[in-house]
């Protein structure tokens, strides 16, 4: 299978929004989850510093990534809303998208990533230690997972 990474365009906010209730539908084993509030993805899409990474396939939307840079007593990037469609996952797609999130890091000369995980979704949390992220704090449902210097 070959597919395509790129940087997300408003017309995929809608593909976005599903994969996002998927992810959540996995994660809590439930039909019954919320989506994003109205307007939440438009800070995306803005020409700001947070931007989404998306995977394609035949020009097809399967995954996606929203990468958040924040500007706090250290500069660092918050890794949000990893969302692989089901039917698409084991293929490396996830890596791929941490990937790229890393290379944007060294592009822009930021050394951290952070993110959470929660602790449910266990083969998520073991590709993150395979990708040398390490559990920063234990949140009580969730793990903040770190790297540094990529």
């Amino acid at each position: 299978m070959e597919w395509k990474i790129r940087k997300a365009v408003k017309e995929d906010e809608n593909r976005i929004k599903e994969l996002f209730i998927e992810m959540l539908q996995t994660i809590y084993s439930s039909k019954n989850v919320n989506g994003y509030e109205d307007g939440y993805l438009d800070k995306f899409f803005d020409d700001c510093d947070d931007w989404i990474c998306v995977a394609e396939v035949n020009g097809f939307v399967v995954a996606y990534l929203s990468i958040e840079v924040h500007h706090e007593q250290e500069t660092f990037i918050y890794l949000d809303d990893l969302s692989v469609s089901e039917e698409y996952r084991n293929n490396g797609i996830g890596t791929k998208l941490i990937k790229a999130a890393e290379r944007f890091a060294r592009e822009t000369d930021i050394s951290t990533i952070l993110f959470h995980v929660e602790k449910s979704n266990i083969a998520a949390f073991r590709l993150y230690e395979r990708l040398g992220y390490s559990v920063m704090n234990d949140e009580g449902t969730q793990f903040r997972m770190i790297k540094r210097s990529f």
